[in-house]
């Protein structure tokens, strides 16, 4: 009971701490005061309608809400201009996402506001949108109009919002558009994609003035496209892996028959990134990073915090000084992985040599890596023309690929230490941490494959935004990657 009050007295003192910097925030910075009884007009939806959504995600069964009358004539059920639903990562912000799922409840409603570490987002397409789909279908005009104007938003991370939008991507396959746009509240710890559709690095404080913001500002914002890449790994049969929840197995996955290296018995998981795929010294950081921090959640109370950690981490890994390790077949990732890509508009393979120095190789689909690094960089279009590139979006149905040295590169650049410089070499760019040159290989490719073989290395580490699992390599048989573009794209609220 001690316990518990403490938790509350701590969500009153951060409520009432939010509530006053909001109440003299605003008239500091010069920003316009937000009515709240006007924004939430705009985004509330019509109670019977958010309550039957709730129920039918409680039961899973999208066939509740069925009730005669149930949508009266009632000044009350009108339809809003732009309803939302927020899905919070209780974990994330340094484990502060509970306290603002709290003041987001309280601001908007319960009843729109879920916790993920409760109701996860294939429940709420299966259940939730499926019951305004019903409801709609029986002449519920108000859950037509609802369903038609929703718009979403994630308070996370990026592993966090690649998830959501994976779920959200179902509905296309489904035939069940429009699929509701998505913007994003930054909770993570890097925040790249939020960076990339305006939304910040960061949430700051006040909570409630930046909330009441960011809801306003997401009723009109504009809707951008964003590519989403399926990855495919296909390995020898018989090790059991701890997949993060971006990834599944799947058992009608038929490998392509020039895969040669692969026993007669395979398994296959598979998932989906928007921002990066990394294979190497950087994925071995985050999975070690997020074990720490699963055991030890007190180390992580907030993005500064994380950004420390994630760099202390890397001094205590074996890439960190990678040429001082007593084996040569252990160094780098030119003893294990073969890089295969194709360009656009072609069919054909073209194999890639993988520097000796190389410890990591990042496949990036964004212009943002890192916490806000742009390796790829603002280049000149005669520079693209020449080199046979375009420039890099998130649409372009690109994806750039990159390598790391050391770890304390990696580190760099995951607390921003470094940035990224353009020289004019063939295919390549330049890293200049103060005085010194780190080489990274860049190219722009349609489709990836990496061929991985142990030898003497027993696992390697990969990671697909942020969410890094542990990968067994085996010293006769090869384990394949394949990277494609995906059929569908997202849809992203883009704050203007």
């Amino acid at each position: 009971m001690a316990s518990s009050a403490m938790i509350d007295e701590s969500k009153t003192r951060i409520t009432s701490r939010s509530s006053l910097i909001d109440s003299i925030g605003c008239g500091l910075n010069g920003v316009s005061v937000i009515d709240e009884e006007e924004l939430k007009r705009k985004i509330l939806i019509p109670k019977y309608l958010r309550v039957a959504m709730c129920e039918a995600i409680q039961t899973k069964n999208p066939n509740v809400g069925f009730q005669e009358n149930a949508a009266a004539d009632d000044d009350k059920n009108e339809v809003p201009e732009a309803p939302m639903v927020v899905f919070v990562n209780s974990k994330s912000g340094g484990r502060k996402g509970s306290a603002l799922q709290q003041i987001l409840q309280e601001f908007i409603s319960k009843e729109q506001v879920f916790d993920l570490s409760v109701v996860k987002p294939h429940e709420f397409v299966h259940y939730g949108l499926a019951c305004l789909e019903n409801l709609a279908s029986c002449g519920d005009l108000n859950a037509k109009e609802t369903r038609e104007k929703l718009r979403i938003i994630v308070a996370g991370g990026d592993g966090t919002v690649g998830w959501v939008l994976g779920n959200l991507t179902e509905l296309l396959k489904q035939n069940r558009e429009p699929v509701p746009p998505t913007g994003i509240i930054p909770l993570g710890t890097g925040n790249d994609l939020s960076r990339t559709f305006n939304w910040g690095g960061s949430f700051p404080f006040p909570w409630k003035s930046t909330i009441k913001r960011t809801l306003n500002e997401a009723i009109t914002a504009p809707i951008s496209r964003l590519d989403s890449w399926n990855v495919v790994v296909t390995m020898p049969a018989g090790d059991t892996l701890e997949l993060p929840h971006c990834l599944r197995y799947t058992e009608d996955y038929t490998h392509s028959q020039d895969m040669d290296g692969l026993p007669e018995k395979t398994s296959s998981f598979e998932g989906v990134f928007y921002n990066y795929f990394s294979v190497g010294m950087d994925a071995q950081v985050a999975y070690g990073f997020h074990s720490l921090r699963n055991q030890n959640p007190y180390l992580a109370q907030g993005p500064v915090a994380n950004k420390i950690i994630y760099s202390s981490y890397s001094c205590t890994q074996g890439w960190f000084c990678t040429p001082c390790m007593s084996t040569p077949n252990l160094r780098g990732l030119k003893n294990i992985v073969r890089l295969y890509i194709k360009k656009v508009n072609c069919s054909d393979w073209e194999q890639v040599r993988v520097p000796s120095s190389v410890r990591s190789i990042v496949c990036l689909n964004l212009h943002n890596y890192g916490g806000g690094r742009n390796p790829w960089g603002n280049l000149k279009p005669q520079y693209l023309e020449k080199r046979g590139f375009v420039e890099a979006h998130a649409d372009d149905g690109l994806l750039e690929i990159f390598g790391l040295k050391e770890g304390w590169h990696a580190s760099f650049v995951m607390v921003e230490l470094i940035s990224a410089k353009h020289i004019a070499q063939v295919q390549v760019r330049q890293l200049v941490p103060f005085s010194e040159t780190i080489f990274m290989n860049v190219f722009q490719a349609a489709a990836i494959r990496m061929e991985v073989r142990g030898g003497d290395w027993k696992k390697g580490y990969m990671q697909m935004d942020g969410e890094p699992w542990k990968q067994p390599m085996h010293k006769e048989y090869s384990t394949f990657v394949d990277i494609a573009r995906a059929p569908f794209q997202s849809r992203m609220i883009t704050r203007e």
